[in-house]
């Protein structure tokens, strides 16, 4: 009978106990439960040969137990794997002593990532599997023969070394692949930690770069970075008890009570700025690597050409640098110089120049030379080309050196579903969207200002366009620029939303919309253009969704109306356009049993226009967009005309799953909603059931109310803000409708998981809106909003 294995003297931590403890004593306290474990395998193994053949009953000859990846590192997350790696010498009965090893972390409830190699094995995967190579370069000795666990460590960075020129460059398609499916760190509002770029894999791959002696050590703020993400990791998983790695919004303000940090605001930022502090250390460590991979033998004896790009600069390589008579410090405005140099020949300033700009360079005099403002807008004009040469500026300081009110935006987060980047990257990118638009206006120089500098205002509290224009109009007279640009540029940031608010929440054929405008722009048509172009960069900074080509043609046409306005063009054509035979395509009649029915389909910007045709009754414009809601098509805009009797609705709609409109289907559904044979609510609750998202709640609905912006003394505007639902259109005419009121007019703009439903009102009596009709129909407007209330009965 065989003797019983004797039970290692530390009791085994469980997966719970371990998360509970700091970083330092996790370690520790798994490296003494494994020593017992290996010691307690090794007691009821038979005595081992030594290195020379001999019997060596010492314990742990010729066999060690070694941590790699994060516990190789020191810094195993709480719930995470156990990676070890079991090396022996071709111990005899390793199988049973690997056994022996395994099944006791296994059952203390222990993930474990395990191998068993010879050190000759060890070294053929570390010079084949970059995966495998990458955490056998994190090896430490746990327990065991130690002097087998060095020769272990010696030999696979020396195969990680030999092998780095084969499997470098599937790590660096690795890496972008990465970039590609997962996103970048430094801009997403729930990161994933470890894959996304910047995140800690960042970090690993950095160290393996440095240990094949392709690039220096991370320097100290990386490091810095790194195990901040790691206590962010660390408290992520202790929270959640699950090995998790995506910092999900709802466990953001815990976290950050528990780093000591003021908010989950402060949390999100420290986290985009150690993110983007890694990629940018990685992204110059890989322009090193992959100009070494491509190296031929005897390039290291061949001259670099210097070839000269502005005073001071010279281009050396891929890289500018500066000339040999080159005195930063005498200097001023060396720095934009180079950045406008670098990003002219789509180029990045050496790290070194970088370091010694950022190291000697005096302040900018006040106002800024003529020469230097000149350099700024080059580099501004470059487009694409400058957003890497402004991080390089961003991360050496220099930029908030020139611009310090640039502080208070940096890896600033925006926590609206649309925006894809914090402020500070999304004026860089507005900036270089706008230098593709620079020729449409008369003042490029104040567009690609303007475009920079449009959301400053977001880094002080209150109203961040009216804040903007403030700081604006400091940093523009800093600048150079004369009191009538100063005022221009204040403009441009005050209005910057004018023209996409208006164009997507009012009624662009109503004249009363264009007179507000114009008396927002103060009747200035080279503001108008400017604010035009600002608005198409802003869109295309933020996201496709934020700027569709709907979005575009309506402002595009609020641009039309106000500048004919002004003198400046013809009376452009209405958004929608109901009698045109060219926009409208002919509507073929489906008669019913006492109603006909029309309906026509056309094509216009990013979906469709639907024309429907029947005889006016109370409800009928309801019922049309119950029906479009039902063939799930999202209403875009909409109108109304009555003549004869006769009412035409026309609505802009945006197919959501790609289908396109059949008329004949949609007749037929208006035709069965007027005949009470179709149940549209029901229908539609029964839709909203299918779609929802269990768990999401919005905020209250608001409704307000606009008297100014609405052509003649019985029309009025109301605008209706709540969480999107389908049939929301439907229900909220329907409550109109229910107290007795025409919808002339309505756009509609979905935010997220928002909408903002504008309705031009009318009674049909022809007296306004009394106080007593307004309070009851917000009610009914926020119960249907809200669905509180069942669907109200027209009139």
């Amino acid at each position: 009978m065989a003797d019983a294995v004797p039970a290692p003297a530390v009791p085994a931590p469980s997966p719970g106990d371990l998360a509970a403890l700091p970083r330092a004593e996790r370690v520790a306290a798994l490296d003494g439960w494994l020593t017992g474990l290996l010691d307690a395998a090794l007691a009821a193994a038979p005595p081992a040969a030594g290195r020379r053949g001999q019997p060596d009953p010492a314990s742990g000859a010729g066999v060690a137990l070694v941590a790699v990846g994060s516990l190789g590192r020191g810094e195993p997350p709480p719930h995470g794997d156990l990676d070890l790696v079991l090396v022996h010498d071709g111990r005899p009965g390793v199988a049973e002593l690997a056994n022996a090893l395994w099944y006791p972390i296994w059952d203390a409830g222990h993930k474990l990532d395990h191998s068993v190699r010879t050190v000759g094995e060890a070294v053929q995967v570390a010079g084949t599997d970059v995966k495998a190579g990458l955490g056998l370069l994190d090896a430490r000795p746990v327990a065991g023969d130690a002097e087998l666990a060095a020769e272990l460590r010696t030999a696979t960075l020396g195969a990680w070394r030999a092998s780095a020129g084969r499997l470098l460059p599937e790590l660096r398609d690795l890496r972008r692949g990465r970039i590609r499916s997962v996103g970048e760190l430094g801009f997403l509002l729930e990161p994933d930690l470890k894959e996304a770029y910047g995140g800690l894999r960042e970090g690993q791959v950095l160290r393996a770069l440095s240990a094949a002696q392709l690039v220096d050590a991370p320097p100290a703020d990386a490091e810095d970075a790194y195990r901040f993400l790691v206590d962010v990791r660390d408290e992520l998983r202790r929270r959640t008890r699950r090995a998790t790695d995506v910092l999900v919004r709802q466990e953001q303000p815990g976290i950050a009570t528990t780093l000591g940090l003021p908010d989950d605001d402060v949390l999100l930022r420290r986290v985009s700025l150690a993110g983007r502090r890694l990629a940018f250390v990685a992204d110059e460590a890989w322009r090193r690597v992959d100009a070494a991979l491509v190296r031929r033998p005897r390039a290291r004896y061949r001259r670099v050409r210097r070839e000269p790009l502005a005073e001071g600069l010279v281009r050396h390589g891929d890289e500018v640098v500066l000339a040999r008579d080159a005195r930063p410090a005498a200097d001023p405005g060396l720095v934009l110089r180079g950045a406008a140099a670098a990003a002219h020949a789509d180029l990045v300033l050496s790290p070194y120049t970088l370091k010694v700009l950022s190291a000697h360079s005096p302040a900018l005099p006040e106002p800024w030379p003529a020469e230097v403002r000149w350099s700024f807008l080059r580099l501004l004009a470059t487009g694409r080309s400058a957003v890497p040469v402004l991080e390089q500026l961003d991360q050496e300081g220099l930029l908030t050196r020139m611009l310090p009110e640039w502080d208070r935006v940096r890896s600033l987060p925006q926590r609206h579903p649309w925006h894809r980047f914090t402020v500070d990257r999304h004026l860089v990118e507005a900036a270089a969207a706008a230098a593709e638009l620079t020729r449409d206006v008369d003042r490029p120089d104040l567009l690609l200002v303007g475009s920079l500098l449009h959301d400053i205002g977001k880094g002080w509290p209150g109203d961040h366009s009216e804040v903007g224009a403030v700081v604006m109009t400091e940093v523009a007279a800093r600048m150079g620029f004369g009191p009538a640009d100063v005022a221009v540029l204040a403009a441009m940031v005050r209005h910057h939303l004018v023209l996409p608010d208006v164009a997507t929440h009012r009624d662009l054929d109503d004249p009363a919309t264009i007179d507000r405008v114009v008396d927002t722009l103060g009747g200035d048509p080279q503001l108008l253009h400017l604010l035009h172009a600002l608005a198409q960069a802003d869109g295309a900074a933020t996201s496709s969704a934020a700027w569709s080509p709907w979005k575009a043609h309506l402002v595009a046409a609020l641009v039309g109306r106000v500048a004919a306005r002004l003198g400046s063009t013809a009376e452009p054509e209405p958004v929608l356009a109901p009698s045109d035979p060219q926009v409208v395509a002919p509507a073929p009649e489906i008669p019913g049993p006492t109603r006909p029915v029309t309906v026509g389909v056309a094509d216009v910007a990013d979906g469709q226009q639907v024309t429907f045709g029947a005889p006016d009754r109370p409800g009928l414009f309801s019922l049309c967009a119950g029906v479009l809601a039902l063939n799930q098509l999202d209403v875009r805009a909409a109108r109304v005309t009555v003549e004869g009797g006769h009412a035409t609705s026309v609505f802009a709609v945006r197919p959501r799953f790609g289908r396109v409109p059949v008329p004949e289907i949609l007749a037929d559904g208006v035709r069965a909603a007027l005949e009470g044979t179709l149940p549209l609510a029901e229908r539609l609750a029964q839709r909203e059931r299918d779609y929802s998202q269990d768990g999401v709640r919005g905020a209250p609905p608001r409704v307000a109310w606009f008297d100014a912006e609405a052509t003649g003394a019985a029309s009025t505007l109301v605008e209706v803000r709540a969480t999107d639902r389908a049939g929301l259109l439907h229900r909220l005419t329907a409550a109109l409708a229910a107290e007795g009121l025409d919808v002339r007019a309505a756009t509609v703009e979905t935010l997220g998981a928002d909408a903002v439903d504008a309705f031009y009102l009318a009674d049909p009596t022809g007296t306004p809106v009394d106080a007593g009709q307004r309070e009851r129909t917000e009610r009914a407007l926020l119960a249907a909003a809200s669905g509180t209330a069942p669907d109200p009965v027209p009139r």
